[in-house]
């Protein structure tokens, strides 16, 4: 089987570290007879993918840090936000608990013989954890048909959507981010039988994501002056 060498700089295992795969340098060479290669290079340009995605924020716990870090997060938190009625805090706490603001997100996979790749268990990606169909309901009913789930403001906006849909069909209200959450992680369907009641640890993450939606309002509270000022600059 025609596959590629892949050569790696001397110190590849230190720039790897830490998250810097963008750095690299990997450089690929002339064509070989080496059956094992192309998995080699299916992983090596899998990184090199994955290193384009934005980087989680450095403080993912607290909402004024990841804002003055990336600042076009706040604008885009905000129009979501005052699009579906949807308090910012129980926005960025299910983003929190869904995928810890990484926009590349997947359930992990199971493996076979402890190597070999199985299937994931969803659909679920990016920074809502959306799943296949749900996002194209979302496309659907807002017509943003360019949206992508590993990018923070449409992600942000399928939250808010959401939320309103689970407020309109059920009436639990948008600041409720406890059941909220519930409805988020069941479905709108499986929200409507109450199977959760059932799921004692589901329970235990929504009351998380409340505690983390009072802790994101109260920092908010201090430093959204300065993010409202600083957007309109």
């Amino acid at each position: 089987m025609i596959g590629w060498r892949v050569l790696f700089p001397p110190d590849w295992r230190a720039r790897f570290a830490g998250g810097m795969r963008r750095h690299a340098g990997l450089l690929l060479r002339e064509p070989v007879f080496w059956g094992g290669s192309l998995a080699v290079l299916g992983s090596v340009l899998l990184l090199l993918v994955a290193s384009c995605a934005t980087a989680p924020p450095r403080d993912i716990d607290n909402a004024c840090a990841l804002f003055e870090q990336y600042e076009s997060w706040s604008a885009d938190a905000d129009a979501a936000s005052q699009r579906w009625g949807v308090p910012l805090p129980v926005l960025l706490a299910i983003v929190h608990q869904e995928s810890a603001f990484r926009a590349d997100a997947r359930p992990p996979r199971a493996w076979y013989l402890g190597f070999i790749p199985g299937p994931r268990p969803s659909s679920a990606y990016g920074y809502s954890q959306a799943l296949d169909g749900t996002w194209d309901d979302y496309i659907a009913a807002t017509g943003k048909h360019d949206a992508d789930r590993d990018r923070f403001g449409d992600a942000v906006d399928f939250i808010g959507w959401y939320v309103s849909e689970t407020a309109h069909r059920h009436g639990v209200a948008k600041h409720d981010s406890y059941h909220q959450y519930l409805a988020y992680h069941e479905g709108q369907g499986g929200f409507a039988k109450r199977g959760y009641r059932n799921k004692p640890w589901l329970m235990e993450r929504a009351r998380q994501v409340s505690q983390q939606a009072a802790r994101y309002h109260a920092q908010l509270a201090r430093c959204e002056p300065r993010l409202v000022a600083r957007r309109l600059l």
